[in-house]
């Protein structure tokens, strides 16, 4: 047996100190890089912002004139469009989440059917647009009222539901499942009363990240033609609606002819990530209780 090389050890161990220490300035780079965009970018946005955001710009109606313009509309409308997709994601999502992991026979049919779930979280969101447009629009004969909007926003995040719920079943230990069985509780009981509370932090975690990128979208109600018009203040599912993105969207692009219109756009964005902050900050809330009950 060969004594140990002190020198050859001490010159890998001084290489990988060396290459560790690069790989740290590089990660450290870049999420200074990341921050300071985001920091300039939210600067801009608040500068833009000041002297327009006022109770008569939140609680107004959309006009015409800049100084006159409201946005409770697209507030209301966005509220709307949520309570349609929260639901549907959630339930929709677990449930296929709990039926490939716990009750789906291990197979190539298995395999197939988590791949495609798998790829269809990176398909670009207009195409989900297009989706919506052909089936809840026009297929269905809803029109672009706030349904077929919340529809059109839930397949598109549906994927990321479904995974990460996927990965929060697997994340539970199987003896705690294994117990439960050897107590002669059913495989249901099994679910309900052991495996779903225990993952239901990371499932949380998961819906709350796929509901904030839903909340931001743009492209998919572009595509099934939701308006930035003059209309009244929704009341139901199935009224006709405005959001948030695309009340930005349309400030954005009227911009180069009217120079206000920025900073109409800049005060949306400012609400619309309080709005995200409340709805995030609540869910976090609700994510925190079940992980301390459980």
């Amino acid at each position: 047996m060969k004594y140990i090389d002190v020198n050859q050890v001490s010159k890998r161990m001084n290489g990988r100190i060396a290459k560790n220490n690069i790989l740290k300035s590089i990660f450290l780079a870049a999420t200074v890089f990341g921050l300071i965009v985001l920091a300039i970018l939210i600067y801009r946005v608040i500068v833009d912002s000041v002297g327009w955001i006022d109770w008569d710009f939140l609680t107004g109606r959309l006009s015409t004139a800049a100084e006159r313009a409201g946005i409770m509309g697209a507030i209301l409308g966005t509220l709307w469009m949520m309570l349609v997709v929260a639901p549907v994601t959630l339930i929709l999502g677990i449930g296929t989440a709990i039926y490939l992991e716990l009750y789906a026979k291990k197979g190539k049919l298995q395999s197939i059917i988590q791949t495609n779930i798998s790829n269809l979280a990176g398909v670009p969101s207009i195409v989900y647009g297009i989706l919506g447009l052909t089936i809840f629009v026009r297929a269905m004969d809803m029109g672009n009222i706030i349904l077929a909007g919340g529809l059109t926003l839930s397949l598109l995040i549906l994927p990321i539901v479904i995974v990460a719920a996927q990965e929060a079943i697997r994340a539970v230990p199987s003896f705690l499942s294994e117990a439960s069985y050897g107590m002669g509780a059913t495989k249901w009981q099994t679910i309900k009363n052991v495996i779903l509370p225990a993952a239901l932090p990371g499932i949380l975690t998961g819906a709350i990240l796929a509901l904030s990128r839903a909340i931001g979208e743009t492209a998919p109600l572009t595509v099934i033609g939701i308006p930035a018009l003059i209309i009244p203040f929704p009341e139901g599912i199935f009224d006709k609606f405005t959001a948030l993105p695309m009340q930005i969207y349309y400030w954005t692009l009227d911009s180069s002819l009217v120079a206000e219109y920025a900073n109409l756009a800049a005060a949306t964005i400012v609400v619309l990530l309080v709005l995200l902050f409340v709805l995030n900050s609540a869910a976090i809330f609700i994510r925190n209780k079940f992980q301390q009950r459980f």
